[in-house]
């Protein structure tokens, strides 16, 4: 069985003191659940440090919203795998349409994603498809370019030790439209597909691929229910307490 991820992208809010108080929430709520599914938080990375010490001694673990794909050197602005690695953090999210929207290309995703991966950092793979390509049927194409460009160059052991892949169509996100749990499922079962074409029936099977796109406590125990959906990868709904805690209950 493939463990549920529930996991907050916290995008570009809050403070220090409101993100170390929101990470007090989660971790007192996470300390009160049976370990039957894993909670990530990926704060900005101003708040890495803060986040940290308040989910300490938790089950809940630290996330980045993304990574360079270059080795520490003379970059100015970017993080890199090792910094993350240094500040604990278990995962990163690459590809998210947002940077994908401000100019990343496959061809960058593919560097950070392997970078992490070599350094031994998990990656949050976003993949999906905007409102025109679902409109002109080109949805199932468009994931599987994003997956097989994103992926290449990794083994199938890589992909099963640091390899979570998340599904955001990019008209749900921040939208308040969500895709059917159905429409849902059946993407999270065509991408597992072309997964297993890359790495094989085996490995396919223990990667887990997550729902994002305005999850929300109203929807999410219906994605959730979905034998092919792993988790949920949670927008504004996670700058909640209690909204955010409902959905590690679905």
């Amino acid at each position: 069985m493939r463990k549920k991820l529930i996991a907050g992208n916290w995008k570009m809010n809050l403070t220090r003191e409101t993100s170390a108080s929101l990470a007090g929430e989660v971790r007192r709520f996470a300390l009160e659940r049976k370990a039957d599914r894993e909670v990530l938080l990926a704060p900005p990375f101003p708040y890495l440090e803060a986040v940290r010490a308040a989910i300490e001694g938790s089950l809940v673990l630290l996330g980045a919203q993304d990574v360079s794909p270059h080795a520490p050197g003379a970059y100015t602005g970017e993080v890199s795998a090792e910094m993350l690695l240094d500040l604990g953090c278990a995962r990163a999210i690459v590809g998210h349409s947002e940077r994908r929207e401000s100019g990343e290309t496959d061809a960058i995703v593919r560097g950070k994603a392997k970078r992490a991966a070599d350094l031994g950092l998990g990656i949050i793979l976003c993949v999906g498809e905007r409102e025109e390509e679902r409109l002109r049927g080109e949805e199932k194409r468009v994931v599987e370019r994003q997956l097989r460009e994103a992926l290449s160059g990794f083994s199938g052991r890589d992909a099963e030790e640091k390899l979570v892949v998340a599904y955001e169509p990019v008209w749900a996100i921040g939208t308040g439209r969500t895709a059917t749990a159905r429409d849902a499922e059946e993407m999270h079962r065509f991408a597992r597909g072309v997964l297993a074409e890359l790495f094989g029936e085996g490995a396919a099977h223990s990667i887990r691929i997550l729902y994002g796109g305005s999850v929300k406590p109203s929807n999410a125990a219906e994605l959730l229910a979905k034998d092919e959906i792993d988790g949920a990868l949670v927008g504004g709904a996670s700058l909640d307490a209690a909204s955010f805690a409902e959905i590690i209950s679905s």
